[in-house]
């Protein structure tokens, strides 16, 4: 017979309430050690239940794109848009009468105005941000505020800068816009010609005198009233460059590689310089070449062995690196460059809230050269960005020198950025980016070149490495500067992290240590409070500012914070009054027409899906909230605030719908950015 076991040790099967009591909730510190908010168990919810939805359901909601469209459709919908009385003529719309405009029935817009009144919407509430701004609106009949319109306005004032002319946009598109400068140091340089320009540009072909600094998209006639230029054009190089460097056999305008050792030339003493070679015949006229005999006046330039060539020489003017514009980026606030949301209403709105430094969207050099006006669009500037900066992103030192000096001679901008940092697959692929940390040597060309093509300061943007544990970063800050850096911002992320992970602010220390004194060395990675702002640029003397980027596309009013040493426990009122300020601007940007609602609409909930993980002050056990935690299923003090808080794009509509009107007819919306792509391993 089997013996039996104790009876203390078999199981006991009726467990008492006690023992089936649930384990207590993690305290706090646990909850941050997991990375998880440690939200006030008062404002804890289940998650919401969300049943899988049907095609219909789901694209009415806005919640997943439409299926992709062949080729075929999209000609067929471009057309019945066309023919449609929707697209009424511009200078109908703005006047009203169906005459004005002055192509008559060769216009291929709609010129009937009755059938466009009749399926416009309905107006939005609210006023026109013209009519707030006590001017006229520019867009007529088609303005969604229509109703609030009057007459006694003065013409509407243009604050933005940096508009892309027509005819300089043609010379690109002709591949005839000349670049003197960067192809001169490109030459003196010993470096690769990628991009192929023409060498002789036909004068026959209409075009702006875009050597002239004087000059202004000078139109006249028809092309006048179609020109985008409302500001002149910023340019200073002289008209003889051209034929001056192929002259001097493509010698370096400035050589960035030896320390300036003497002053610039000058007018005086390029006179003394005519003096001492009077002997040559005819020395007043356009056919003697004349230098000086002192060579510090030369400024690196090589007499030829012909200097009685037949055109005069104008001393070459842009100075050394010492002598440039300086920027003081110390403990000013700076607004990162960011990719889609980025635009000029949110860094207005930024600015409003406390930012001291703005930088433009990403452009890539190609598209710049290529004249097309999309890209051209992220240099615009508003009147109210004060210490402005342009950030261009290139593969190689020709194209990106070339993209300098045509960004220089056109636009209105404090500083010039170099992107060396962006981890974007399409953008690597194409040697460009963070896949130049691999290239040092392409690097050094990319600085060298550039530099030497503008007056403004040139400031770089790189990561810690290409692939994680292989810094690199640190051996670029001891030579950069001589290369003609003024700046250098270090993302404390390798590009095969992406953004998961916390930033190493340990290393970025490390190659400030390792900077020169006059080398900006600028930090960038989870600055998510005036705690963070605080720790690393009063803890580290060599880091001059910090770069704020997602932290400022979660809460923008940072800035403030900072600026106001607090924790700044906003409630959902004053976050609505800031979206409806990034609406009026947006407005005011794209628009107060059905495409310029539409598109505001398209940037507000891009934005949306970044602000939706803000944790307010007042609902969390630890303060401040950091960037990498997890929000848990919570809802807000009203409801308004559990709105802000959802994660559904459904809920992002809804909002846009508070400030916008109701969306259209088949409306969708999927976020461009997604966090989880991040992570994926083909990523990098």
């Amino acid at each position: 017979m089997a013996a039996t076991a104790p009876a203390d040790v078999l199981p006991d099967p009726c467990p008492t309430a006690a023992d089936s009591s649930p384990p207590p909730p993690p305290t706090p510190e646990e909850l941050v050690a997991r990375a998880v908010a440690p939200v006030k168990a008062a404002f804890l919810r289940p998650p919401p239940v969300r049943d899988t939805p049907t095609n219909e359901e789901s694209r009415a909601s806005g919640a997943v794109p439409l299926e992709k469209k062949s080729k075929r459709q999209f000609r067929r919908e471009r057309k019945q848009e066309q023919e449609s009385v929707s697209r009424l003529c511009v200078a109908v719309g703005k006047t009203g009468k169906a005459d004005a405009c002055k192509y008559g029935a060769s216009c291929r817009f709609s010129h009937d105005v009755d059938a466009y009144l009749a399926q416009k919407p309905a107006d939005l509430e609210g006023t026109c941000p013209f009519t707030v701004l006590e001017q006229s609106c520019q867009y007529g009949l088609t303005c969604r505020f229509f109703g609030t319109h009057k007459d006694n306005h003065a013409p509407s004032e243009n604050h933005e800068i940096n508009p892309l002319s027509k005819d300089i946009q043609k010379l690109l598109w002709k591949t005839k816009y000349k670049f003197p400068r960067a192809s001169a140091q490109i030459k003196h340089l010993g470096l690769k010609e990628v991009m192929k320009i023409k060498a002789n540009a036909t004068t026959d072909d209409k075009r702006a005198d875009h050597d002239n600094p004087d000059v202004s998209c000078d139109m006249s006639g028809d092309d006048k009233t179609e020109s985008l230029c409302s500001a002149p054009v910023n340019v200073d190089h002289d008209s003889s460059l051209c034929e001056e460097m192929d002259n001097l056999g493509g010698e370096p305008l400035v050589d960035n590689s030896v320390p300036c050792v003497g002053p610039r030339a000058s007018k005086k003493s390029k006179v003394e310089g005519d003096e001492i070679h009077k002997n040559a015949a005819g020395s007043d006229s356009h056919d003697t070449k004349v230098y000086p005999e002192d060579p510090s006046l030369l400024n690196g330039l090589e007499v030829p062995s012909d200097s009685t060539s037949s055109c005069r020489v104008d001393l070459v003017t842009t100075p050394h690196l010492h002598e440039k514009k300086i920027i003081d980026f110390r403990e000013k606030l700076y607004l990162a460059p960011l990719t889609t949301v980025g635009n000029l209403p949110f860094r207005r709105l930024c600015k409003t809230l406390g930012a001291d430094i703005t930088c433009g969207e990403m452009a890539m050099c190609t598209n710049l050269m290529q004249g097309q006006a999309s890209e051209w669009a992220l240099l615009r500037r508003h009147s109210s960005e004060d210490l402005f900066g342009v950030q261009i992103c290139g593969a190689f030192p020709d194209t990106v020198a070339r993209t300098v000096e045509l960004v220089d001679n056109e636009c209105s901008f404090d500083f010039i950025d170099i992107n060396m940092g962006c981890p974007i697959d399409v953008v690597v692929n194409k040697g460009a980016g963070s896949s130049l940390l691999n290239k040092p040597m392409r690097i050094k060309g990319i600085v060298q070149a550039s530099s030497a093509v503008t007056n403004r300061p040139l400031t770089v943007k790189v990561r810690t490495a290409f692939f994680e544990g292989r810094n690199r970063a640190d051996s670029l800050v001891s030579d950069i500067y001589d290369w003609g850096a003024s700046a250098i911002t270090i993302h404390g992320r390798s590009r095969q992290q992406r953004y998961s992970k916390l930033a190493d602010w340990d290393y970025i220390n490390q190659c400030a240590q390792k900077a020169p004194d006059d080398l900006h060395v600028i930090g960038n990675g989870d600055i998510f409070s005036f705690t963070d702002w605080n720790r690393h640029v009063s803890g580290s003397s060599k880091i001059s500012t910090c770069m704020i980027a997602r932290g400022a596309l979660i809460k923008p009013w940072i800035f403030t914070e900072i600026k106001e040493q607090r924790d700044w426990d906003i409630t959902s009122d004053e976050r609505l009054d800031i979206l409806r300020d990034f609406v009026r601007f947006g407005l005011e940007h794209w628009g107060s027409d059905t495409k310029g609602v539409e598109t505001t609409r398209h940037f507000l909930l891009e934005w949306l899906s970044y602000t939706c993980r803000y944790i307010p002050v007042g609902l969390l056990d630890v303060v401040p909230q950091r960037l990498n935690w997890r929000p848990p299923s919570y809802c807000g003090r009203n409801d308004l605030e559990t709105l802000m808080a959802s994660d559904s794009a459904a809920d992002w509509v809804r909002i846009s719908e508070l400030l916008l009107g109701k969306v259209p007819e088949g409306f969708t919306f999927a976020p461009k950015h997604k966090s989880n792509a991040y992570d994926r391993a083909e990523n990098g």
